[in-house]
């Protein structure tokens, strides 16, 4: 009788120890999936390499509500925020509001200088 619980424990640990991977794997795929489902899902929008380990990265993260755009300065070694922009809309009109913006105020520096 002694013999034969000695070996169903060592199937049992054995067994445990085979699935110990897989429960650690699942684990990581669920928690993986609630953090991206909590802030949002990011995605490199440009990646411009300027030196043969050096490369700056645009990244867009956060809610969808919320988007920040971050540039990045990415190096074998580091990875350092060179910028942060919030997001411009979904349909472009924010880059076109800027360049009016740019214009009347390169108007109005003009008009300025010859007064």
């Amino acid at each position: 009788m002694g013999m034969a619980q000695t070996l169903m424990l060592l199937v049992l640990l054995i067994a445990a120890l085979a699935a110990l991977p897989w429960l650690i794997r699942r684990l990581q795929q669920q928690r993986a999936g609630v953090q991206a489902g909590a802030g949002g899902a990011s995605r490199v929008l440009s990646a411009v390499a300027v030196g043969p380990q050096q490369r700056v990265v645009t990244v867009e993260v956060g809610a969808p509500q919320q988007r920040t755009l971050l540039v990045l300065g990415v190096t074998a070694q580091q990875i350092n925020c060179l910028h942060v922009l919030p997001a411009p809309p979904a349909d472009g009109a924010g880059f076109a509001a800027e360049m009016m913006a740019a214009r009347a105020q390169v108007a109005q520096a003009g008009e300025g200088a010859h007064a």
